[in-house]
């Protein structure tokens, strides 16, 4: 079976980290694998790419600029959207690559950013070759937000989008979602799999993928990589005090609308002020950063920056004592699976995908949504020395028991397999 993968990058966010890992896993299950990105940016040899010439590197800032700007000066309400919504109308006609045509399977990942247009996933439609498209977000079903906030207009045909400066029943969504509606009638021999339980739940009440075949699959992880490390000698080695009680906060970029940093420092200013047996207290953060003033925090803070590297992000998670995950609108975060492979307890708010992998009061507390004061009993909870080891035992045995690259791997080979048939 020859299945090639495709996604806008191979590293640089949380789409490229779960298909990097997907392939791997299907890899150990001697499926003959490739991945199709427009900017290569690891060693993979798998990996290929349609901007490594000088012409393809060009073609591929022009499609991100061309697709983005206009959005980002005439359309946006403001700059916190301005990525929120994808117009898909510039890309890159791959349907003739070499790793498309000798493809048994083309399975979709994440394909925004100036990859493929509309036009151009239409035109993998049209191959008539089986295709599996894994849902990161909402934007498969949307006029063009990737997570649509309190917004249900999916479920019809959306227009009166609330990102846009001049909303209207015509607007750029209503004409995202006429462009995606035609697009899908080429697609004959589809399964659309979703991360989470949520996300398949909301898909199946989209006027767009409500008659289509939709599967539930989590990513996989490594569990051998992600697993916990000595926590003295993390400490150590990222300078943190072996006596202090760590808190963890992390994401690709922690100023994310969607990963509700003000929410983390009302909980944390909560916790200082509500609950006087927190003490010795301190902030890990890992990710970008670019304008958020840590002194908001009312604990001491340590920002590590960008990390890239799997093994230092799983001595980080090893370091702490809880994980905090106050995203507002997640499908199923791999920071969240991260830590509890590491055996960290997580919190977070109950929301979106999260209730797949966090079991409140079993590995972790799910907070009652936007509620900085649960969030803050949350932490105050797992910080609690009677609930450790427990917590972390239970962490580590969710996801050995529900997101390992062989169970995940075999999920996908019997989709494969059954479209494959049809």
């Amino acid at each position: 079976m020859k299945v090639t993968l495709i996604n806008t990058a191979d590293a640089g966010g949380g789409a490229p980290a779960a298909c990097m890992r997907l392939l791997k896993a299907l890899e150990l299950k001697q499926v003959d694998v490739k991945l199709q990105v427009q900017e290569k940016k690891t060693g993979e040899p798998r990996v290929n790419s349609i901007g490594d010439s000088l012409l393809g590197k060009l073609k591929v800032k022009f499609n991100f600029f061309y697709e983005r700007l206009p959005f980002i000066w005439f359309k946006a309400r403001d700059k916190s959207v301005r990525f929120a919504f994808s117009t898909a109308n510039a890309g890159t006609d791959i349907s003739n690559q070499p790793d498309i045509l000798n493809a048994d399977v083309l399975h979709l990942h994440w394909t925004n950013g100036g990859y493929l247009s509309i036009k151009n996933l239409k035109q993998l439609f049209e191959s008539g070759k089986p295709i599996v498209w894994t849902l990161h977000d909402m934007w498969a079903f949307t006029g063009g937000c990737h997570y649509s906030g309190e917004c249900d207009h999916f479920i019809n045909q959306c227009g009166n989008c609330w990102m846009l400066r001049n909303p209207g029943a015509n607007d750029l969504s209503h004409a995202g979602w006429l462009h995606k509606a035609n697009m899908l009638k080429a697609a004959k021999n589809v399964v659309f799999v979703t991360c989470s339980h949520w996300l398949a739940d909301v898909a199946r009440t989209s006027s767009l993928l409500k008659d289509f075949r939709i599967e539930t699959i989590p990513n996989p992880i490594d569990t051998e990589i992600f697993s916990a490390k000595d926590t003295a000698a993390a400490r150590t080695k990222w300078g943190i005090n072996p006596k202090s009680k760590i808190i963890l906060f992390g994401a690709a970029n922690i100023m994310d609308r969607r990963k509700g940093i003000s929410y983390l420092v009302d909980a944390l200013n909560d916790l200082k002020n509500s609950y006087t047996d927190m003490q010795n207290i301190e902030i890990v953060i890992f990710g970008k950063n670019k304008s958020f003033d840590v002194s908001l925090f009312p604990f001491k803070v340590y920002e590590v920056g960008i990390i890239s590297s799997q093994v230092s992000i799983a001595e980080l998670y090893s370091l702490a004592d809880v994980f905090v995950s106050p995203a507002i609108e997640d499908n199923l975060p791999n920071t969240v699976m991260e830590a509890l492979a590491c055996s960290t307890p997580v919190v977070a708010f109950n929301t979106g995908g999260i209730p797949d992998m966090v079991e409140h009061l079993q590995n972790g507390y799910l907070a009652e949504f936007k509620s900085a004061t649960d969030f803050a009993a949350g932490i105050h909870y797992v910080l609690n020395p009677e609930h450790k080891e427990n917590l972390a035992a239970k962490a580590r045995t969710k996801v050995l028991n529900t997101f390992t690259n062989q169970m995940v791997a075999e999920q996908y080979m019997a989709v494969y397999q059954s479209i494959l048939k049809k």
